[in-house]
């Protein structure tokens, strides 16, 4: 996959007609929606029990640090022609890296013990954690795998019987991340900014701040509050954001007022989303949902992701020009205050539990009694 990410982004670098750059778009694309599940995936089957949220976290900092670096490596587009073509070049360059130092890394043991490659489980296990850890660790995979070695799932009985509980959690709380108007946020904040006349560059630089100051705060708190605490204060943080946005957006906030709490509040919402809303869905579908649909589920609720983003950024400006800001924004704070009832209700707090723990804890008695 980062072998495609490279070539595709050398393609676009050197490519002569829009429908070559189009071409090379679309497949950097389809590996950003394969490369989240299949990272969320590794990173919990790899990770002692103990820092699976710690190292979890690692990647949306990962992802905020490209973000911060590829805005500044933009910088000089509009004043140097053909600078586009450099920042091709540049992207491809972590790709080729990452596919070249993967080589080096574990594969998951979890992957080979369900294909009967228990000598090599045990020696990526000795490679990830030592020896001493080995025999303890064979046992718990032993023991979370077993009555899951089929792997024959259909993807209708995702949707009912004893799946249905984890995937409609991770559905959701896939599905209100989007409605929060989170990327709303992303891909229009630099409008936002220059309605008040304060500039793009500064605007987004202090966006990518926020973002990673919350990236590291949820890498720091992950494994000691949980990750259920992070979602609810995220949430009810992120609809508070909305609603200083919707007080700007108002008749009682005017000029440098109405500036003050519509940044501050976008600032604010980017910072709480950081710190929960984005990491934790990821990581919690990977600690949540059991080995034999683990990889469909995942798949099943980054599609619902993807759809939702893809139309909340459709209908983000003409909603905005139909219905007014001020409603908008009640809306998207409407869909944070219901993501703080359902995260109350429905979501397992998984800090330091085991994956077979907390499969028992989430799926029907009758059917985990089978998987002892």
């Amino acid at each position: 996959m980062n072998l495609l990410f490279a070539s595709y982004n050398f393609y676009s670098a050197t490519s002569k007609s829009l429908w070559g750059m189009l071409l090379g778009r679309l497949f950097v694309g389809t590996g950003m929606g394969l490369s989240p599940p299949i990272a969320s995936l590794y990173v919990a089957e790899v990770s002692p029990a103990a820092v699976r949220g710690t190292f979890g976290s690692i990647g949306p900092i990962a992802t905020c640090l490209g973000l911060m670096s590829a805005l500044f490596i933009g910088l000089p587009a509009k004043k140097i022609m053909g600078w586009w073509r450099i920042c091709f070049w540049v992207s491809a360059i972590p790709a080729a890296a990452l596919a070249l130092l993967m080589e080096f890394c574990a594969e998951s043991p979890h992957w080979l013990f369900k294909r009967g490659r228990s000598i090599e489980a045990e020696a990526a296990f000795e490679k990830l954690l030592g020896g001493i850890h080995v025999k303890p660790a064979m046992a718990e995979l032993s023991k979370s795998e077993k009555g899951d070695e089929s792997n024959t799932v259909k993807l209708s009985e995702l949707l009912y019987g004893r799946y249905f509980r984890v995937v409609f959690i991770g559905c959701t709380l896939f599905a209100l991340q989007q409605l929060s108007g989170i990327n709303a946020v992303f891909y229009f904040s630099s409008a936002i900014f220059k309605s008040f006349d304060v500039s793009s560059h500064i605007g987004n630089t202090c966006v990518g701040i926020c973002n990673l100051l919350g990236s590291i705060l949820a890498m720091i708190l992950m494994d000691k509050l949980g990750r259920k605490v992070l979602l609810l204060s995220s949430f009810l943080g992120m609809a508070v954001s909305m609603g200083l946005q919707v007080i700007a957006a108002s008749s009682f906030a005017s000029g440098s007022g109405a500036m003050y709490l519509s940044v501050g509040g976008m600032l604010m919402f980017v910072l709480t989303f950081s710190l929960g809303a984005g990491p934790v869905p990821g990581l919690l579908m990977s600690e949540i949902l059991p080995g034999n649909i683990r990889a469909k589920a995942i798949s099943l609720c980054l599609t619902i992701h993807w759809v939702i983003n893809f139309f909340v950024g459709l209908l983000f400006l003409p909603l905005l020009e139909q219905i007014g800001a001020q409603l908008l924004y009640t809306i998207f704070g409407s869909f944070c205050v219901m993501a703080v009832v359902f995260v109350k209700k429905n979501v397992l707090e998984t800090k330091g539990k085991s994956l077979q723990e907390i499969q028992i804890a989430l799926l029907p008695q009758e059917d985990t009694s089978t998987n002892q």
